[in-house]
């Protein structure tokens, strides 16, 4: 098996570095990244798996911050359209694509909501040239008459609508396997990611941890520990005060609403600047999101979505198409926790995303608030306050300029996979970028397999192959079935898609620890 740094356990962990991160996340996989990059010692772990929590239930969009900009937080806009032109421009591209957004103007969008609406686009464009991101990567927003709407989304109500509002932000391959390849990243440049090491106390120079595989107990003595834990930073450090939101999301098939080529922005009654969001996925499934809903008492591992939300989201939708959405269609449904800042505010949809670091009395540095696309920001401002904080030497930050593992310019993605021409390979150079070579030809020095069998699809409405679980297990430190099919991939999200592909998980296993 080829020999990886992201390790489930403390099996070869250090126990004396310059710098713990708490929790692996997208922000804590940013800070290991960060840090090992300026030349610092990292030890970075959670105590269950990569992407684990908030990271892997986003909406998987790279936006540009309209909404903040909607409600007067221009510097969180400003903030997220910048991040978002280096996460499509220079460092993921290849995780990274446009995407068409539309807003039908129907009969429920009156000529008042229709201006503002066009305006906030429009203002939105005044954002991303601000952010230096060309017209190519997300074209300007425009007016689009009634037979180019049906167009991008034949499956609208017809009754009533007299056009939209055309405009372009980011979408994300897979919010999980962004952090993996941030994590992968981090590892290639010297950092130790372990999975599965409780942390059970820790100060700014001190950290106590349980290998939760065997259920040793180590200390680590350290310089500084950055805290980005998200929703659980407040078990780490009681100082912090959140209030966590649940954002809901139903996956849906393609075929619900066919020929959709836009994400559609479906209207909240009563509501002048909220939406509910219609997102195709290029792995053959629809998300639709969200709610924002307060979350009260303890934090669960793993937050579930209520019927009431599910029925909500359902009903937003239906009123925007032909065809009402039953409850039959609903084939996933998942939530994240959203770790907001407790400001005292009454609704947690208006809480501020603007991220904050925080010092603990005994010097724990605690990352929280933000969102996925802004966590680049978030990890180098929690690296220079965790530095100053222990006035160590370190390096610049270069993460606004150093392309993750497999990044390479769009033109250069799209050859390669024309240039090959079968289609579990391009699967793999949408999800890997230029990597996809190495996984291929990993998985078959680990398993003796032909690229055929490899590459092979697991089910029909399931396009996950073998070579990208073995490469989980070989190159990402996946541990089980759930690593491989909830957060090396997203099959978990469809639970009947999971059944097709736990065969071939377990395959992987088993193939591995053969030639282990």
């Amino acid at each position: 098996m080829t020999p990886t740094r992201i390790t489930p356990g403390l099996a070869g962990a250090p126990s004396d570095v310059d710098l713990v991160v708490v929790g692996l996340g997208v922000t804590g996989a940013g800070v290991a990244l960060d840090a090992a990059t300026r030349g610092l010692r990292v030890l970075a772990v959670d105590a269950h798996d990569l992407a684990f929590g908030t990271s892997r239930f986003s909406s998987k969009l790279v936006h540009g911050g309209l909404r903040y900009l909607a409600s007067g937080h221009v510097g969180i806009a400003h903030e997220s359209a910048v991040e978002r032109g280096i996460l499509m421009e220079t460092t993921a591209p290849h995780l990274t694509r446009s995407m068409a957004t539309l807003i039908p103007l129907s009969a429920s969008v009156d000529r008042l909501h229709a201006t503002i609406a066009r305006g906030g686009l429009f203002a939105g464009d005044l954002l991303r040239r601000a952010a230096r991101t060309s017209e190519g990567t997300l074209p300007r927003p425009r007016r689009i008459d009634r037979g180019d709407t049906l167009r991008y989304a034949p499956p609208l109500r017809h009754d009533g609508l007299r056009g939209g509002l055309l405009g372009w932000d980011g979408q994300l391959e897979d919010d999980a396997r962004l952090v993996t390849t941030i994590a992968r990243t981090a590892a290639q440049h010297g950092a130790a990611v372990h999975t599965r090491a409780r942390v059970l106390s820790a100060t700014g120079t001190l950290v106590t941890l349980r290998d939760e595989l065997t259920g040793a107990v180590r200390d680590v003595r350290t310089r500084m520990v950055v805290n980005a834990a998200g929703v659980w930073a407040g078990d780490l450090v009681d100082e912090i005060k959140l209030r966590p939101s649940r954002g809901t999301h139903l996956v849906l098939r393609a075929d619900t609403l066919p020929g959709l080529g836009a994400a559609v922005f479906a209207p909240i009654p009563g509501e002048s600047n909220r939406f509910v969001l219609v997102l195709p996925q290029p792995d053959g499934t629809i998300y639709v999101g969200l709610t924002d809903e307060p979350v009260e008492g303890p934090i669960p591992d793993v937050a579930v979505p209520t019927e009431v939300e599910i029925g909500f989201l359902l009903d937003v939708v239906s009123a925007s198409f032909e065809r009402p959405l039953r409850r039959s269609d609903v084939v996933g449904a998942y939530a994240g926790l959203r770790p907001l800042l407790d400001s005292g505010d009454d609704h947690t949809a208006d809480l501020s995303r603007k991220h904050a670091t925080v010092v603990s009395r005994t010097g724990v540095v605690t990352i929280v608030g933000g969102k996925l696309t802004t966590y680049r920001q978030m990890a180098e401002d929690a690296v220079d306050a965790a530095v100053a904080r222990a006035g160590l030497a370190a390096g610049a930050c270069v993460t606004r300029t150093l392309p993750l593992s497999g990044a390479a310019p769009r033109a250069e993605l799209t050859a390669l996979a024309a240039a090959d021409g079968r289609p579990g390979f391009a699967r793999l150079v949408r999800r890997y970028g230029v990597d996809a070579a190495l996984v291929l030809g990993s998985a078959a020095a680990a398993t003796g397999l032909s690229d055929a069998a490899l590459l092979a699809p697991a089910g029909d409405t399931v396009p996950v192959t073998l070579a990208e679980l073995v490469f989980g297990i070989t190159h990402e430190g996946a541990h089980d079935i759930d690593d491989l099919l909830d957060r090396r991939t997203r099959v978990g999200l469809v639970p009947l898609d999971r059944t097709v592909a736990e065969p071939l998980a377990r395959r992987a296993l088993e193939l591995v620890g053969a030639s282990a």
